[in-house]
């Protein structure tokens, strides 16, 4: 298994839209492996989506790790066909945004569409953080993220920590 470098904002890649997975097969699984490994070393995350790690393919691997209990779910080719009319505001990160973290107002509950990683069909009404989290993950996949949702100085101020951020770790190196 290999840990993947998470790309992280200004990267003009985490903008690209993914395409489907068509094949299942032995790569994918490894390429999922690999996304649950860097999910795991990032010590923090509970979700990553491909094109985070610069691949542009629709796979999502998520693990709430609630309750100190590891429950992964892999998505292949998710689609969200309901959102539910309520909406709640919760505070949201972001490991391709890191240090940063801003409230975002979501559908409580969605319905998804997805395969596993064996091709599986899966459809499911999602709510929670489960369903925050799948609702982040999708906007990556679309080339969104989550700063997108901010108002423009929000967004610029989230930027601009990260280029500082990353300015004061180049020069302790």
């Amino acid at each position: 298994m290999t840990i993947l470098k998470i790309l992280t904002i200004p990267d003009p890649r985490l903008k690209h839209k993914s395409s489907d997975i068509e094949v299942f097969n032995k790569e994918l699984k490894k390429t999922v492996k690999d996304m649950y490994e860097t999910l795991y070393a990032s010590g923090n995350g509970i979700g990553l989506a491909a094109p985070q790690v610069d691949i542009r393919k629709r796979i999502v691997v998520i693990d709430l790790n609630e309750d100190g209990k590891s429950s992964p779910i892999t998505f292949i080719n998710p689609k969200i066909i309901k959102f539910s009319d309520e909406k709640f505001i919760n505070q949201e990160g972001c490991l391709s945004v890191p240090e940063y973290y801003a409230d975002v107002e979501r559908a409580k509950e969605v319905e998804v569409e997805w395969f596993n990683d064996s091709g599986v069909k899966f459809k499911k009404k999602l709510s929670g953080l489960l369903s925050i989290c799948i609702q982040h993950e999708i906007d990556h996949l679309d080339g969104v993220l989550f700063i997108d949702h901010l108002s423009t100085l929000k967004r610029k101020m989230a930027i601009q920590k990260i280029k500082k951020t990353k300015k004061n770790i180049g020069n302790n190196e």
